[in-house]
């Protein structure tokens, strides 16, 4: 049985199986339009707390950078503003308070109240020594009520004596100098506690110099323009001599054109989805949402591919028998968690903090790629054995540069698995934005560089024959597999042809007597005064 039907199916199942678990993320889609639709403020120290957002903004002289508050409301229930009668009709208060990462220390003060932490809301101790009003939040103004370039920014909107709702005022914060901005929505009031106030509508809009992507991702946009040329040079080169040679592919080149092929709808389809969240400010939940499903599925396929090469598919074995299943199955699941992890990370996802609960999706995803490295390897090592013990000095140089290759590409990505840990470890508050987006580039660079090797090494020429599976060339395997241990199909996946000239050849006498001449093109016993192919 082939391996490409059942790895198919499979991958297929596991794309199936990621898609109902994620779907939900699609319908949630946003933008650099940050939406408030029910959500709730939850207790951080003294005070009451609501994330409106965080993005890294450009800044520019010549373009208007912003921060836009558009028909932002909260609302509290009836019960909330009976208790503010019972109190005295008292006016409540819900701050907008943004600030930049470097400012951070301006929001808050440290209080003895709340255990050495720091307190958003005045206490009346706070209040007794100056510098704040009790039940108000603590913040260090500019010190210029005309410094645009001075931070926090903050707004008010008030609950009025009876009022359900209390609206900000439509207004544009201008953004005069680069950085990491937080918006938070904060009240200080015990009487809107408990989830008591939602955000009822509106939307903010974050806008960059450069346009409406967020900083973090404005970059990624020309990486992926590029990459796009990348790939179609590659396919290029690849289907011009795929076409010249069409009669010598083997199964194993019709897989790295489809791993080429996923790879150019992949970065293709991440620039589109780029280019219109830049243009319009709202992120497109369709094209995002199959530009990390192909992500996913080109991440499977190539590392399938990998495998598959490894294990001497189509040069050293026609087929891989009971490892065929394991191999799918081991594609499948990597399939369905990386499907998990790129629609997380990218559909609905719009402030550039990562979100904590990236850490669960990702350890699926790190153990599959421990188990395709240890996989990959392992198998390299017996098909580059059974090279050595067969005297096929062609196929093992060739298998060595592979090696090589694939000793550099897992260095590499151990070393930036490395970094990006520290990176994200040292940076708690995001203030190194400007260069993330070199770490998906970078990986993005190592799947294109081990794509290369594997396209240069089984590229398709008039040759490529030579360097795939005849019968003859294992009929000692057939016996037993130490890999799968199993027996191997033996279907033939060359064409029988005459003695041609070759490197090496080997000659050896049977327990029958049958004298073999073993070489690179196939086989041959001696009969009578001639050698015939067996």
């Amino acid at each position: 049985m082939s391996v490409m039907p059942s790895i198919r199916r499979l991958l297929l199942a596991g794309a199936a199986v990621a898609v109902v678990v994620v779907s939900c993320a699609v319908v949630c889609a946003e933008a650099s339009v940050h939406e408030y639709a029910g959500e709730r403020f939850a207790g951080v120290g003294n005070g009451f707390v609501l994330h409106g957002g965080s993005e890294g903004v450009y800044a520019s002289a010549t373009a208007e950078s912003f921060v836009r508050f558009e028909k932002v409301a909260f609302r509290r229930t009836p019960e909330a503003a009976s208790v503010a009668e019972e109190d005295g009709n008292r006016t409540v208060t819900v701050a907008a308070v943004i600030f930049e990462a470097g400012d951070r220390d301006a929001v808050g003060a440290v209080s003895d109240v709340v255990g050495g932490e720091r307190a958003l809301c005045c206490t009346p101790g706070m209040a007794r020594r100056g510098g704040c009003t009790e039940g108000a939040v603590v913040y260090r103004a500019p010190v210029s009520s005309n410094a645009t370039g001075r931070w926090p920014k903050v707004l008010a909107a008030s609950f009025l004596p009876g009022s359900l709702v209390a609206a900000f005022p439509d207004e544009t914060v201008a953004v005069a100098r680069t950085g990491m901005y937080s918006l938070h929505f904060v009240h200080c009031d015990a009487s809107l506690a408990a989830g008591q106030v939602v955000a009822a509508e509106g939307k903010t809009i974050w806008k960059n110099s450069r346009g409406y992507l967020p900083g973090r991702m404005a970059p990624l946009k020309p990486f992926y323009g590029a990459m796009s040329l990348a790939f179609a040079a590659l396919a290029a080169l690849w289907f011009a001599r795929y076409a010249r040679f069409w009669r010598e592919v083997s199964p194993l080149q019709n897989f790295a054109t489809a791993a080429i092929a996923l790879g150019m709808v992949e970065v293709t389809t991440w620039y589109l989805d780029l280019a219109e969240f830049d243009a319009s400010g709202v992120r497109p939940a369709g094209t995002t949402f199959w530009a990390a499903t192909s992500g996913a599925v080109r991440a499977a396929a190539c590392r399938v591919l990998a495998l598959l090469v490894a294990m001497g598919y189509g040069v050293t074995r026609p087929a891989l028998g009971c490892g065929n299943a394991r191999v799918a199955a081991l594609g499948a699941a990597f399939l369905a968690a990386a499907e998990v992890l790129d629609v997380g990370d990218n559909v609905g996802i719009v402030s550039d903090h990562s979100p904590a609960r990236r850490l669960f999706f990702i350890l699926p995803v790190a153990a599959l790629n421990t188990v395709f490295i240890y996989w990959i390897f392992t198998s390299l090592s017996r098909t580059i054995s059974k090279l050595k013990a067969r005297r096929m000095t062609a196929k093992l140089e060739m298998y060595r540069k592979f090696a090589n290759s694939l000793t550099i590409a897992v260095a590499l990505s151990l070393g930036w698995i490395t970094f990006e840990v520290h990176f994200k470890m040292t940076d708690e508050h995001n203030e190194r934005w400007r260069v993330a987006w070199v770490i998906p580039a970078v990986w993005e660079l190592i799947s294109f560089f081990l794509l290369c090797t594997i396209c240069i090494l089984w590229a398709p020429s008039q040759n490529s024959m030579r360097f795939a599976y005849s019968r003859e060339e294992c009929e000692d395997d057939t016996e037993h597999d130490d890999e799968d241990d199993d027996v191997e199909d033996t279907r033939p996946l060359i064409r029988a042809g005459p003695l041609s000239y070759v490197d090496n050849w080997a000659c050896y006498v049977t327990q029958d007597a049958k004298i073999i001449l073993r070489t690179d093109s196939g086989v041959y016993a001696k009969a009578g005064e001639e050698y015939k192919r067996v």
